[in-house]
């Protein structure tokens, strides 16, 4: 009997259906994202920030890089940034899981999904160079 009830337990985690993505779409990703700095965290650790704006214009801040100023658009199922000073396409997928946003860029399928949430304060990217 113990044996039995042993097994469901340890058999309860696998019964339980897994969870399809479903992805954003552009519509949904630009209502989420419109007006806001969001932070992309992996484990918990933000590497970059980007701050959305009207007609799909973003402002890129890796940690400890420049701030970059691109455009995103929907390219199949994916959400595409393009930087002028950064060379190729960057494509994402996004998804909600419960009131968790998380996303995976194309070029790492392999590596952990990132976690976007809303960042604190807005981006900080330093002005011109000012000589004296």
């Amino acid at each position: 009997m113990r044996a039995a009830l042993a097994c469901l337990i340890l058999a309860a985690p696998l019964a339980q259906p897994l969870v399809a993505r479903t992805l954003m779409t552009a519509e949904e990703f630009d209502r989420f994202s419109l007006g806001k700095t969001l932070d992309y965290a992996t484990d918990g650790q933000v590497w970059g920030s980007e701050a959305y704006f009207e007609g799909r214009r973003v402002r890129d801040a890796d940690t400890g890089g420049p701030c970059l100023d691109g455009s995103w658009f929907p390219q199949g199922d994916a959400i595409c940034f393009v930087y002028p000073a950064r060379d190729g396409l960057h494509c994402w997928h996004y998804w909600r899981e419960g009131d968790r946003v998380l996303a995976q860029p194309l070029s790492s399928p392999d590596a952990p999904p990132q976690e976007v949430t809303e960042a604190a304060s807005p981006l900080a990217c330093p002005g011109p160079d000012v000589g004296v």
